[in-house]
C-alpha cells in the first residue's frame, strides 16, 4: 500500500517538473446539480471550501480514499468535475496537500494508451494520454495531447499550460486536414512539424508561434522549412508568411520563388513582401500595396525589382543587368461620384524587363513574348445640365522592339452630345431636314517620341509636339420607294500644331534632312458622302424528299458617292516640294510626321460599294423537335472597293473581301481576308521593288488571312454515361461518389478540353517581290485523370520554321487539404519547372497565403 502510494505521488512530482497544456479562457462555474451526469453516481466527495475554488465531484466505477495522505483514487469511467473543467478517464487520482489531479487513459496489456484522457473546458474538447491539474495555479501538463483550434488540430509530446491564455508545446505538428481532425483517418495528409510551439489565445484572436518548422507530406519530409511561422486563428485579416514555389530555370539555377510576408495595414490596406532567390546569384524583389474603400474605389501598387546573372564570372558568357517593373492600377466605384469618375492603369517596365525577368510567371503566362506595353491614367468629367463631356488622359507606350515610347502628356478631350440642327415639327422625325444631327467636339494633344535614356529629359522637352483637333459632323437619312434608304454625310477637319516640317536634300552627307519648324501652322479639311442602301431576299427551294430543304440569301448592297478636294494644291500652302538625289521635284506635307496628321493630296470623287451577304441552309434533322435544321454558311461575306473618277492613274482600288462564318453547330470558327490588286504588277529582274502599271484586270493578290478555331470536348463526343444505372455499387471517397464495377474499379467522368487555333496569312507588297507568310497551329487544353488530377497545357507550332514554339505543361493534384502545382516549360529560352504546395484551409488564407504570393498584373495574381 504504501509503495503504491510513494510510486504516484513520485509520478506526479516527474510531470510537474516537465511542465505543459490545457485550458481555457473565462471558466465558468460548475452546476451543483449532478442529477445530469452521464456516469452513474459512485461517490461525492465535498472537499473543504478552504483547499478549493469550488466544489470538485467525482465519479467513478471503483473510488477508494486514503484520508491520511487525503489521497483520492478513481478507476474505471472515473470523472471529475471542477469550475468549467470536466476530466474523463480510466484512472484519475486527487492529491490534495498539492492540490494536483492527475488523469491517465487506458491502457492494454503492454501498458499503451488505447483509450485517451477526454478533458473538456470552455466547451472545447482536448484528449491526451496522461494529465496532470494544479487547481490552486492552474497549471496543467498533458503528454501526446490533441487539440483542436479553429479548422486545424495540434498534436504535442509534451503540453504545458501556464494560464488560460498561454500553452507551451514540444514537439509538436499541425495540420487542417479535415478527415485527421474528424479521425475518419489516422495519419494526416500533411503537417507541419516544429520542436517548440506557443499557442496564445486572447479574446481578440488566437495565434500559433513556432521555431524552425517543416512541412510532411504523407509523412515523408518535404525540403521546405522556414525559420519561424506565425499561424493565426482569426476572422480578419492577419500577418503571416507567403509560401514560395520552388525549381529550377536553365539560365539562372535553382529557386526559391514568392518567399515573402504578408501584413494588413488598418481598415483600408495591406501589404505583401515577395522575393525570388536563384542559386547563380540573380534576386528579385516585389513589393505590393492593395488598397481599398468601399464604394469609393480600389487599387494597388506594385514593383518588380531584380538583378539577372547569367553564365560564370570571369567567362564569355556571364552577363548582369538590372530590371524594374512599376504599375499601378486604380478603379472608382460607379457609385461613388457619376459625374466625376479617375482610373488608372499603368505599367512601366525596363526595355529589356521581360528578356531578363526572374519572376518565372511572366514565363508562364507568356508575358515574355510581350513587344509592348501601355499604360493610361484618365479623368473624366460630366456636367448635369450641360451636354459636354470633357476627358483628360494621360499615357504611355513602350515599344520593346525599337526601344522607343510615345508619351501623350497630357492629352484632354471635349466632347459634344450628338444633337438634333433642326426641331421636329410633328414629334416624329421624317425627311432630310429634321434628321440631320451634329457631333463635335475638339482633341487637344501634347505628344513626344522618344527613347529611355531621354524620358523626362531637355532632349525629350525639345521634341515635344502639340497640336489641336477638331471635327464637326454631319449626318442625315431618309427612306424613299419603301425598300431604300438614302443618307448624307459631311466632315470638316480642322488641326493647329506647334512644329511643322521642312525637307531638303543635302548633297555632303547623301540624305534627306527632315528639319523641324517652331512656328503655329494648321489646316482644314472637307469631305462629304452620300449613300444608297437596300436589303435583298432570295430563296432556293428544293425537291421534297432531299436532305436539304432550302437555301436563304440576303444580300445588303451600298453604293456611294464621296468626295473631297485637292488639300494638295499650291493655294492652300499644305503641301511644298524638294529636289530628291535624283533632281526630281518631290511633294511633302509640312505636316508629315506631326501630330495632327497630313491632310490628304489629289481629288477624291470616289465611287464606292459594298455588298453584304448572309447565307443560310435548311436541312431536315430528326434531332431537331421541328424536324429542319438551320445551318450558317456564311455569317457575312462582304466585297468593297471604290472607283476614283478624279483620280489621274490607278482609279481602280484595292478590293477587299472579308468573311466570317461557324460549323459544327457553330463549335468551329472561320474568319477570312482577302485583299486583290486589279492591276498587273512586274518585277524587274534584279530589283526587289515591284511597279504597279496601269494594265486593268490581272487581278493578283496581295493578302489572304484565314483563322480557325475549334473547341472540343467530352461533351461534345457521346451522350453523358448514367453511373447510377450501369453499376450497382456505389461508394464515396472525399464526398465524392464513385461507381463500382464488378471488378471494384472505379468509375467516373474524365472531363476534358483541347482548343484548337490554326493561322495562315500571305502578305506581300510593292516593295518585295518575296512575300511574307506566316502559318502556325496552336493546342490549349486540359484533362482531369481522376476527380483529383488534373493536367493542363499549351503549344504553338510554326509551321514554315516546322519548329516548336511557346509551351507549357501544368500538372495539378487536389489533396484533401493542399494543393499540389506543377508547371513545365521543357524548352525554348525559358526552360523551367516550378513546384509549389499550397494549403486550402481558410484559417490560414493570410498566415500561408499561397493563392496571392506573386503577381503577373495588378489585381490579377497567377
Amino acid at each position: 500500500m504504501a509503495k503504491t502510494v510513494f510510486k504516484n505521488i513520485l509520478q506526479i512530482l516527474i510531470i510537474l517538473i516537465f511542465n505543459n497544456f490545457l485550458a481555457q479562457e473565462n471558466p465558468g462555474k460548475l452546476s451543483e446539480n449532478a442529477a445530469n451526469d452521464t456516469i452513474p453516481k459512485r461517490d461525492t466527495i465535498a472537499v473543504k471550501k478552504e483547499a478549493l475554488e469550488d466544489v470538485l465531484r467525482t465519479k467513478a466505477d471503483d473510488q477508494r480514499r486514503d484520508v491520511p495522505k487525503k489521497m483520492t483514487f478513481l478507476n474505471k469511467n472515473a470523472q471529475v468535475k471542477y469550475q468549467d473543467m470536466q476530466i474523463d478517464a480510466d484512472y484519475i487520482s486527487i492529491d490534495d496537500n498539492k492540490n494536483l489531479i492527475y488523469a491517465r487513459g487506458k491502457q492494454d496489456s503492454l501498458g499503451k494508451i488505447i483509450e485517451p484522457v477526454i478533458t473538456t473546458q470552455a466547451g472545447k474538447k482536448y484528449e491526451t494520454d496522461q494529465f496532470s491539474y494544479n487547481t490552486k495555479t492552474r497549471q496543467a501538463i498533458a503528454y501526446n495531447a490533441r487539440t483542436e483550434e479553429s479548422q486545424g488540430v495540434i498534436i504535442a509530446n509534451k503540453t504545458k499550460k501556464y494560464n488560460d491564455s498561454v500553452f507551451a508545446m514540444r514537439h509538436a505538428l499541425y495540420t487542417t486536414d479535415e478527415y485527421f481532425l474528424k479521425k475518419k483517418d489516422t495519419a494526416a495528409d500533411y503537417h507541419l512539424l516544429a520542436s517548440n510551439i506557443k499557442l496564445v489565445k486572447t479574446k481578440q484572436k488566437s495565434q500559433i508561434i513556432t521555431g524552425p518548422i517543416q512541412m510532411y507530406i504523407e509523412q515523408v519530409p518535404t525540403p521546405l522549412i522556414m525559420p519561424f511561422a506565425i499561424l493565426p486563428f482569426s476572422d480578419k485579416r492577419s500577418a503571416g508568411i507567403l509560401i514560395p514555389s520552388f525549381g529550377e530555370r536553365q539560365d539562372v539555377g535553382f529557386f526559391l520563388n514568392g518567399l515573402g510576408y504578408y501584413q494588413p495595414i488598418g481598415e483600408h490596406f495591406d501589404l505583401k513582401v515577395l522575393a525570388d532567390i536563384y542559386t547563380k546569384g540573380s534576386w528579385n524583389l516585389r513589393p505590393e500595396m492593395n488598397y481599398v474603400k468601399k464604394y469609393r474605389y480600389s487599387g494597388n501598387f506594385a514593383a518588380d525589382i531584380g538583378t539577372t546573372v547569367r553564365g560564370i564570372k570571369g567567362l564569355d558568357n556571364y552577363s548582369k543587368s538590372s530590371t524594374y517593373r512599376i504599375a499601378w492600377r486604380h478603379t472608382q466605384d460607379t457609385k461613388a461620384n457619376p459625374f466625376l469618375t479617375f482610373s488608372a492603369s499603368v505599367d512601366i517596365v525596363s526595355n529589356k524587363f521581360y528578356n531578363n525577368t526572374v519572376n518565372n510567371n511572366y514565363i508562364f503566362n507568356q508575358n515574355v513574348l510581350n513587344t509592348q506595353q501601355n499604360s493610361t491614367v484618365t479623368v473624366t468629367k460630366r456636367f448635369l445640365t450641360l451636354p459636354i463631356t470633357i476627358t483628360g488622359t494621360a499615357s504611355y507606350s513602350q515599344n520593346f522592339a525599337t526601344g522607343n515610347s510615345d508619351l501623350r502628356l497630357p492629352q484632354m478631350n471635349v466632347a459634344i452630345n450628338q444633337f438634333y440642327l433642326f426641331k421636329s415639327k410633328t414629334g416624329v422625325r421624317r425627311g432630310l431636314i429634321e434628321n440631320i444631327t451634329v457631333n463635335t467636339g475638339f482633341n487637344l494633344t501634347n505628344y513626344v517620341q522618344t527613347n529611355e535614356g531621354e524620358l523626362f529629359t531637355q532632349a525629350m522637352w525639345d521634341k515635344l509636339q502639340t497640336g489641336i483637333k477638331n471635327n464637326i459632323a454631319l449626318g442625315t437619312n431618309t427612306s424613299f420607294a419603301k425598300y431604300f434608304t438614302f443618307s448624307l454625310a459631311a466632315n470638316i477637319d480642322n488641326a493647329l500644331t506647334t512644329k511643322t516640317t521642312r525637307k531638303y536634300y543635302d548633297p555632303l552627307k547623301n540624305i534627306t534632312v527632315n528639319e523641324v519648324e517652331k512656328g503655329i501652322s494648321g489646316y482644314s479639311t472637307f469631305s462629304t458622302t452620300a449613300s444608297v442602301q437596300t436589303t435583298l431576299y432570295g430563296m432556293l427551294k428544293f425537291k421534297k424528299g432531299s436532305a436539304i430543304e432550302a437555301i436563304r440569301h440576303m444580300m445588303t448592297p451600298s453604293i456611294g458617292f464621296t468626295y473631297s478636294p485637292d488639300f494638295g494644291g499650291s493655294n492652300f500652302g499644305y503641301y511644298r516640294n524638294y529636289y530628291d538625289a535624283n533632281g526630281a521635284l518631290t511633294p511633302y506635307s509640312i505636316f508629315d510626321g506631326g501630330i495632327v496628321g497630313s491632310p490628304t493630296s489629289g481629288m477624291v470623287g470616289a465611287l464606292g460599294f459594298n455588298i453584304g451577304n448572309n447565307i443560310e441552309m435548311k436541312v431536315r434533322s430528326k434531332k431537331d423537335s421541328t424536324g429542319i435544321k438551320k445551318m450558317k454558311l456564311f455569317e457575312s461575306l462582304n466585297l468593297s472597293g471604290n472607283y476614283n473618277f478624279a483620280a489621274k492613274t490607278h482609279p481602280w482600288s484595292v478590293l477587299t473581301v472579308n468573311g466570317q462564318s461557324s460549323f459544327f453547330n457553330n463549335k468551329l470558327s472561320v474568319n477570312t481576308s482577302l485583299s486583290i490588286d486589279p492591276y498587273r504588277i512586274i518585277y524587274i529582274p534584279g530589283q526587289e521593288a515591284g511597279i504597279r502599271t496601269e494594265n486593268f484586270g490581272h487581278f493578283s493578290i496581295q493578302g489572304f488571312n484565314v483563322q480557325m478555331s475549334y473547341p472540343l470536348s467530352n461533351e461534345i463526343f457521346g451522350e453523358k454515361t448514367d453511373y447510377s444505372k450501369k453499376y450497382k455499387t456505389k461508394g464515396e471517397i472525399r464526398n465524392e461518389n464513385y461507381y463500382f464495377d464488378d471488378d471494384n474499379y472505379a468509375h467516373f467522368e474524365q472531363a476534358w478540353t483541347l482548343n484548337i487555333n490554326a493561322n495562315y496569312a500571305f502578305t506581300r507588297t510593292l516593295a518585295s517581290r518575296t512575300p511574307n507568310r506566316i502559318a502556325s497551329v496552336g493546342l490549349d487544353g486540359s484533362i482531369k485523370l481522376t476527380p483529383y488530377w488534373n493536367i493542363n497545357g499549351s503549344t504553338h507550332y510554326d509551321m514554315i520554321t516546322q519548329q516548336l514554339a511557346y509551351t507549357r505543361i501544368g500538372f495539378a493534384r487536389d489533396q484533401r487539404s493542399f494543393t499540389i502545382n506543377f508547371n513545365w516549360v521543357p524548352f525554348g529560352q525559358y526552360k523551367v519547372y516550378d513546384f509549389f504546395i499550397g494549403i486550402k484551409a481558410n484559417i490560414l488564407s493570410d498566415a500561408l497565403k499561397y493563392k496571392d504570393r506573386s503577381f503577373t498584373q495588378p489585381n490579377a495574381p497567377f
